[in-house]
């Protein structure tokens, strides 16, 4: 079975109900590693600051430097960090004037329907949130987040002290939370200090992407530069779990 890349411009939204392969998403620092990570074969170059925590947002400029470079070989995102409610609509606004195809937020489990409703109108059709591992089960919010507008959610973890997010979260909860995001409609990720061995475990739970930043990184340091051959390989396995599935 061959994979098919996904290239922009593309339909998000039936994106999310047709797609049953995962994707590689590869958060990247700067124009330079968004063009490996593209080069590699990843499917989503996602603009974000490894020296800022889970998600550092980088400046709109970077960003913009980002897309224009690999606009047309595959999907961008770029992170709105982790705003409080006075600066989230702003922070969201920055990130999607800078023409990537997808804009991701923390969100909170404290946020009201007025202000999931206020985030996804600030980058309408293209905002996805990030529920971290350490606040529990993800797929009850899930509802609330179709309702209010957005195209996805994604679990990463907060903390980057080396547990990955299969120390944070079992088989069944991972399960529970892609499967609600395709009833529902939305893109689905699973993120949070991966490595390339999780990829046999977590492909088959059925995420529209895997993401990826320290176990593609030079001794495994997200705050190093990625390697090439790791990007690559990371391609290759998840390429084989498609292949096994179709088997």
């Amino acid at each position: 079975m061959s994979v098919p890349r996904v290239s922009p411009p593309v339909d998000l939204r039936s994106f999310a109900v047709d797609s049953t392969v995962p994707r590689l998403l590869v958060s990247v620092r700067d124009a330079d590693e968004a063009d490996l990570a593209a080069r590699a074969g990843a499917d989503l170059v996602d603009a974000k600051d490894p020296d800022r925590g889970a998600l550092g947002a980088l400046p709109a400029g970077t960003v913009r430097a980002i897309v224009a470079l690999v606009a047309g070989r595959t999907l961008t995102s770029a992170v709105a960090g982790e705003p409080d409610r006075a600066s989230l609509v702003p922070a969201i606004a920055a990130m999607a004037e800078t023409g990537v195809d997808i804009v991701k937020v923390a969100v909170r489990g404290d946020w009201s329907e007025d202000d999931l409703a206020r985030a996804a109108a600030a980058a309408s059709g293209r905002l996805i949130a990030v529920l971290f591992a350490e606040d529990g089960a993800a797929a009850g919010h899930v509802p609330r987040l179709r309702r209010a507008g957005f195209l996805g959610a994604m679990i990463d973890t907060a903390g980057k002290d080396g547990r990955r997010l299969v120390d944070h979260l079992s088989r069944p909860v991972l399960v529970a939370f892609t499967r609600a995001c395709r009833d529902h409609g939305l893109i689905s990720g699973l993120a949070g200090s991966l490595a390339l061995a999780d990829i046999a475990e977590l492909a088959p739970l059925g995420p529209h992407f895997l993401g990826f930043r320290g176990g593609l990184c030079a001794a495994g340091d997200r705050r190093r530069g990625l390697d090439f051959a790791r990007v690559a390989e990371a391609v290759r396995l998840i390429r084989a779990s498609a292949r096994r599935d179709a088997a």
